[in-house]
């Protein structure tokens, strides 16, 4: 899971290549009902039983509405899942790509029935959770994220690992506040809110020196 453009897709395909190159045989499942540029080759295509144009076409929803919507069809439909899970994915490590909406995985409910469907079939689940390195940049964004990262792992309730994606490009954004051990513990996040009042102030300083 994580938010749009944070690299789900990407990850997916790279984990489960490299995966496969040491002998552990797995694939991929597009439970993202809008995304139809795939790299990699999935097993199971949820696509096939929804697609996010139709439904915004049909009852005329944005894509927010629409994907609420289209997740709320794959609960209602989870003998389908089931069926493709079992026929093309039996005894394999199994990559989910979800879709970015943040809600599907902090307050709204269906993606919390589908993985406890999934537990009650006897599979085990690990969310992977990734965050974009750029928001380390932010000390707001940061804690926002963390936040986030914390809503979603309250509301799943399952094993839950965060990682900070696009790391290899953590250089361009300059020097950081805290160094990176910090961001990859989130410990002490209380330090966060006054760096940002110093931050303020500073700021409301320079302007009252401008004047």
């Amino acid at each position: 899971i994580g938010a749009p453009g944070s690299g789900k897709t990407t990850y997916c395909h790279g984990i489960s290549q490299y995966l496969n190159s040491v002998g552990r045989e797995t694939v991929v499942v597009n439970l993202d009902p809008g995304n139809d540029l795939l790299p990699y080759d999935c097993a199971v295509d949820v696509m096939e039983l929804i697609k996010l144009e139709d439904v915004m076409d049909e009852f005329k929803l944005g894509p927010n509405g629409g994907l609420v919507y289209c997740m709320e069809y794959i609960e209602q439909n989870l003998d389908w899942l089931q069926e493709q899970l079992e026929t093309k994915c039996k005894d394999k490590y199994i990559l989910f790509d979800l879709p970015g909406q943040v809600e599907l995985f902090t307050h709204h409910g269906s993606v919390r029935a589908i993985s406890e469907a999934m537990v009650s079939w006897g599979m085990s689940l690990c969310v992977v959770h990734l965050v974009d390195a750029h928001h380390c940049s932010d000390s707001s964004k940061f804690l926002s994220t963390a936040l986030v990262a914390l809503a979603a792992m309250t509301m799943l309730e399952l094993p839950h690992v965060n990682v900070l994606s696009k790391i290899d490009l953590i250089r361009a954004l300059g020097k950081l506040d805290f160094n990176l051990e910090y961001y990859l513990r989130s410990a002490q996040l209380e330090r966060l809110p006054r760096l940002m009042r110093m931050k303020e102030d500073l700021g409301a300083a320079s302007g009252e020196e401008g004047e």
